[in-house]
């Protein structure tokens, strides 16, 4: 693309901007880090600081008023990102936004139609699906490698219950366990299975201590043809993030599928007696993820529609349903 660039400015200062994702822009060939926004100035002037930024906002309105700035990724607590995105929109700014999207999906539509109406790119921050070990996984199955599709299983845990003050146990602020980590495992399922599911029941802790957000949740995902996922997810358990395909003739497992290591490998498969390691891709998914908008946003078809996150929110708003009703819910 002729040396191009895509020009970021970051909307605030999470852990996972700072740690993950502007790293990771920083080393991308397609994409450059060109501003940062934080209602702490200090703090934004620091990040700027540590990446060799020039622009340090001390309101995010002045970044989106920035006519440098192409596009935008939004880290922000999960009920500001409907505000910041559709605003971002109609200042002309492509927007990656962190998971879950928003708070529901009624919400998200509105931001899909927001950035549609704009003309711009929005993108949901799964950085893990633009890791080349998924589409090897789907090929494989799609393949016939493992027979036909059985059973899905899948975990994302962590145990940070100590941290009271943290964002995530304000249930105002969308804080949970589901919109935390459980959409991995969810969005990983429908990614396997190329399809919506067709009902979800879940069953949930949530804990006065913790503002009464869901801490906990396991569950039972229900796609046609009899193919179920089943997942628990949290932030009051041991560390955990992996996914297992299980077919009538093998099964992938997909050690820690979110969050790999660099000799993490890609998978190993089960079938006809043998185990087989894919080696691990040396690849940083923060990065691919940030080339592939770049890409959309030059005309590429992107990787994963606005609209699945959408879709994605749907699933999200039935488990919370189930969870708090105590009932099997059927999706459209």
């Amino acid at each position: 693309m002729g040396g191009r660039k895509l020009r970021w400015g970051i909307i605030g200062g999470a852990n996972i901007a700072v740690n993950a994702v502007m790293p990771a822009i920083a080393q991308s060939e397609l994409n450059a880090l060109e501003a940062v926004a934080s209602r702490d100035t200090a703090k934004g002037r620091a990040v700027a600081d540590k990446f060799g930024i020039a622009k340090a906002y001390g309101r995010y309105e002045e970044l989106l008023a920035d006519p440098e700035i192409d596009a935008v990724y939004i880290p922000l607590p999960n009920h500001l990102h409907r505000e910041w995105a559709i605003r971002a929109a109609e200042a002309g700014k492509h927007v990656l936004c962190e998971k879950p999207l928003v708070l529901n999906a009624r919400e998200a539509q509105e931001m899909v139609d927001a950035c549609r109406q704009a003309g711009v790119h929005l993108a949901e921050a799964f950085m893990y699906r633009h890791h080349p070990r998924m589409a090897k996984v789907r090929e494989l199955i799609r393949s016939g490698g493992i027979g036909e599709l059985r059973a899905i299983r899948g975990a994302f845990t962590f145990n940070n219950a100590g941290d009271a003050a943290n964002i995530r146990y304000r249930a105002d602020w969308g804080g949970g366990g589901l919109y935390d980590v459980g959409v991995y495992p969810l969005t990983a399922a429908r990614y396997v299975m190329e399809r919506e599911p067709e009902a979800v029941t879940v069953q949930a802790l949530f804990s006065p201590a913790h503002d009464n957000v869901d801490m906990m949740a396991s569950g039972l995902v229900e796609f046609a043809g009899g193919v179920s996922l089943t997942f628990d997810c949290g932030m009051w358990a041991d560390f955990r993030n992996f996914v297992e395909i299980v077919g009538t003739e093998g099964r992938i497992e997909i050690p820690q599928t979110f969050l790999p290591g660099a000799e993490t490998p890609d998978y190993v498969l089960h079938a006809k007696g043998e185990r087989r390691e894919e080696p691990a891709s040396q690849v940083n998914q923060y990065t691919l993820q940030a080339d592939n908008f770049a890409r959309a946003v030059w005309g590429e078809p992107p990787r994963f529609a606005p609209e699945d996150a959408v879709l994605n929110m749907k699933l999200i708003d039935a488990c919370y349903r189930s969870a708090r009703e105590r009932t099997r819910v059927t999706l459209e």
